[in-house]
């Protein structure tokens, strides 16, 4: 994460980076449905949801790259891009870990990031400055973990598919997980030296 505030290029709301990010926004609850459909009673569509989720990953690449090229950042972008990617890493944690793909204790660790990155959001708006921004090494723990999540989703059945899938998603995993923690315990330092220098200046 970075601290840093980036020029907005645009006030605009309608751009097309804005609307690749609000589609991934509306298909938050329908990939957390089609996941869960099996744990109510109705069919597996776990091949609908692999399509969602593979959407939301192109998209999630695109926004960012069309906004930057075609001068469209918007201070409503740098809120859509990483809000959409929070929920859906929440709402695959919680797809994955009722159907007991995922472990709990992945999820909790995770879960754990998130919400010291919450506390770090609230002590950098006491001191006046911006949401951060998601930087190169938290764009790559993310893509790791969009990687990671349709894999283990795909491991839930039966064959070589379901094998090689196994190991490469657990892979993608553990690769997000630290990258995750990693990004946080940086974002955690220089909100750390932030305040200090206020406090000096003060």
């Amino acid at each position: 994460m970075e601290v840093q505030e980036t020029r907005v290029q645009t006030d605009r709301v309608l751009t097309i980076p804005n609307i690749l990010s609000m589609a991934r926004l509306v298909g938050v609850p329908v990939f957390l449905w089609l996941i869960l459909r099996p744990e109510f009673g109705g069919p597996k569509s776990d091949g609908w949801a692999l399509l969602v989720l593979m959407f939301s990953g192109v998209s999630d690449y695109l926004d960012g790259k069309l906004a930057r090229r075609w001068n469209q950042i918007s201070s409503l972008g740098r809120l859509l891009d990483p809000a959409a990617d929070r929920l859906y890493i929440l709402s695959t944690l919680v797809g994955l870990t009722w159907r007991e793909i995922l472990p709990l204790w992945l999820t909790l660790t995770l879960l754990a990031r998130e919400l010291m990155l919450l506390v770090m959001v609230g002590i950098l708006r006491r001191h006046g400055y911006p949401p951060p921004q998601v930087n190169f090494l938290g764009k790559a723990a993310t893509f790791n973990l969009m990687y990671a999540f349709p894999l283990l989703l795909l491991s839930d059945g039966g064959g070589w598919l379901a094998e090689v899938a196994t190991v490469f998603g657990w892979a993608f995993a553990g690769w997000g997980t630290t990258l995750y923690w990693w990004a946080g315990i940086l974002y955690v330092v220089q909100v750390r030296r932030l305040v200090k220098a206020d406090a000096v200046a003060d």
